[in-house]
């Protein structure tokens, strides 16, 4: 669909974007949209350290002679 956009495409829509929101707003949407990404990049980031970390399990023996699993990431 997008692929089909020609040069006068681009204008006109960005004519109907500066007659929705007006010239002093734009800059505002620009920068939301921006921190948007920005927050978007960095959590999917975080997801995915997360899943590359390894899970180490120890076994230590408690008071009573119990085994306890500690199952932490490192």
């Amino acid at each position: 669909m997008l692929a089909n956009l020609q040069g006068w495409h681009l204008i006109v829509l960005l004519a109907i974007v500066l007659l929705l929101f007006g010239a002093p707003k734009l800059p505002a949407l620009a920068r939301s949209v921006g921190q948007s990404m920005r927050i978007l990049k960095t959590e999917v980031n975080t997801m995915h350290t997360e899943t590359d970390q390894p899970v180490a399990e120890s076994e230590t023996t408690n008071e009573t002679g119990h085994i306890q699993r500690d199952t932490s990431i490192h």
